[in-house]
C-alpha cells in the first residue's frame, strides 16, 4: 500500500520572496501600511484555526456541472483568477506568501457586498510559522513595529481580507471574505463531480518571470506571469494513500494531473476542458505530477442545495 502524501511542498506553492528582490512584494507591504482598516494577521490565522471544518449552514454554493456558455469559465485570459497575499513585517523583517485564489458564487448572509475566495492553506500555514510571526506572538519583537495582514489583489489592485470563513486543513483549502469592487473578478462555477481519468482540462500557472522557452505567458498581476495550459487528469487516491476512482464509494481526497504546475500556481482553479466548471484546485507537485484536490470537497464548506436555513 503506498504511505498517504505528505502535505502540499512549499515550493511549488507559494511565491516565497523577501522585500527588495521583487516589486510585488514591496507594492503588497505598503498596501499593508496604508491600510487604516486591516483585519490582522493574527486575527485571521486564529480564524483559520477556530473555522477548520465548519460549514456554512446557511449558504449554499449552486452545483454548477454544465455551465451555460456565459457562465462557462474562460481560457483565452487569466482576469477572473486573482493573488491571495499573506503579509507581515516588524520593520526590520519582512515576509510575503503568495498564492492563486479564485472567487465563489456563493454570498454570506448579511454581507452581501463580500466576495468568498477560495484558495489553498499551506501559504497561510507557512507565514504562520515563520519566525516573523513566532516573535511577534511571543513579544521578542516590537508590536509597535509589527503589521500584518492578508489582500486580495485583482488587477484593479489590493483589497484587504476581512476574514476567514471556513477552512479544510486536511485538504489544504480556505475561504475568505473580502468586498471587492463590482467587475474585478467574475465567480467561477464549480462542480461537485469529479473529472474521470484522462479527462482533459486546463491548469492556470503562474509564474515570476516570463519564460523564453516557453510561448503562451501573458503579463498578469504584481509582475507575474500566467498562462492556461492544457492537461488531463492522471488519477486519484484516498486519505491513506490508495489509488481512488470516480464513481464509487471511494474517497477522493487526492487529484493527480499532468503538466507539472509551477511555483505560485497553489489554489488556482482545474478547468474540465468539455464543460468549463471548475473540476479541482492545484496545491503542488508530487512525483513529477500535478498535485490537487477535486473540487467535490469545496462542497464541504456549504451547506446541501435545498438545506440552507431560512430566517424565522
Amino acid at each position: 500500500m503506498k504511505p498517504p502524501p505528505p502535505p502540499p511542498p512549499l515550493m511549488a506553492g507559494g511565491l516565497e520572496k523577501t522585500i527588495g528582490e521583487s516589486l510585488f512584494d514591496t507594492k503588497c507591504l505598503a498596501a499593508l501600511s496604508e491600510q487604516t482598516n486591516q483585519t490582522r494577521l493574527s486575527t485571521l490565522i486564529r480564524q483559520y484555526v477556530e473555522s477548520a471544518g465548519t460549514m456554512l449552514n446557511d449558504v449554499n454554493l449552486p452545483y454548477e456541472s454544465r455551465p451555460t456558455e456565459e457562465r462557462r469559465v474562460s481560457v483565452k485570459d487569466s482576469k477572473n483568477v486573482i493573488l491571495v497575499a499573506h503579509c507581515a513585517t516588524n520593520g526590520v523583517e519582512d515576509k510575503v506568501t503568495v498564492s492563486s485564489g479564485f472567487v465563489l458564487n456563493a454570498k454570506l448572509r448579511g454581507n452581501e457586498d463580500e466576495s468568498l475566495v477560495l484558495t489553498c492553506a499551506h501559504t497561510l500555514e507557512e507565514i504562520r510559522q515563520s519566525p516573523i510571526l513566532t516573535r511577534q506572538q511571543t513579544g521578542t519583537t516590537s508590536n509597535a513595529n509589527w503589521l500584518g495582514g492578508t489582500f486580495i489583489v485583482t488587477a484593479n489592485g489590493f483589497y484587504p481580507v476581512k476574514g476567514v470563513v471556513s477552512s479544510l486543513p486536511r485538504s489544504d483549502l480556505v475561504l475568505l471574505s473580502c468586498k471587492l469592487p463590482a467587475g474585478s473578478a467574475r465567480a467561477l462555477p464549480v462542480s461537485p463531480y469529479p473529472a474521470p481519468s484522462q479527462s482533459r482540462i486546463r491548469a492556470h500557472l503562474v509564474a515570476h518571470q516570463k519564460s523564453s522557452s516557453e510561448a503562451g505567458w501573458g503579463a498578469w498581476l504584481g509582475g507575474t506571469w500566467s498562462k492556461w495550459v492544457d492537461g488531463k487528469v492522471v488519477g486519484y487516491r484516498d486519505f491513506g494513500g490508495r489509488e481512488a476512482y470516480p464513481g464509487t464509494y471511494d474517497g477522493l481526497s487526492h487529484m493527480y494531473f499532468m503538466p507539472e504546475p509551477t511555483r505560485g500556481s497553489s489554489g488556482g482553479p482545474i478547468v474540465d476542458e468539455m464543460s468549463g466548471a471548475v473540476v479541482g484546485v492545484v496545491l503542488g507537485v508530487e512525483d513529477g505530477k500535478g498535485w490537487g484536490v477535486p473540487a467535490e470537497t469545496i462542497f464541504e464548506m456549504f451547506a446541501l442545495p435545498g438545506l440552507a436555513s431560512t430566517p424565522s
